[in-house]
């Protein structure tokens, strides 16, 4: 066909071993879903929110830490089938 490079080609091929940062992201996730529990426990009136909104952002919390932690391990925890 072409003679043009693929894009994996183009962008160059991601580290092998991204060390650090895979677990600080996994830390980062771990600690927006500790951070939605904690709001959800916590006593009405130590904050200054209404119960609805404050249960309203610990579960925004909750859901994007969930968020983070699945696509990191899809990134720099699962195999790629395309490897194997």
């Amino acid at each position: 066909m072409s003679n043009l490079p693929h894009t994996h080609e183009r962008l160059g091929r991601p580290s092998q071993s991204p060390g650090l940062i895979r677990y600080f992201t996994l830390f980062m996730a771990v600690l927006y879903m500790a951070l939605g529990i904690s709001l959800w426990l916590v006593p009405a009136g130590m904050l200054r929110l209404d119960e609805m909104a404050r249960k309203l952002l610990s579960g925004v919390f909750v859901f994007y830490g969930i968020i983070r932690f699945v696509r990191t391990y899809q990134q720099y925890f699962k195999k790629n089938r395309h490897e194997a």
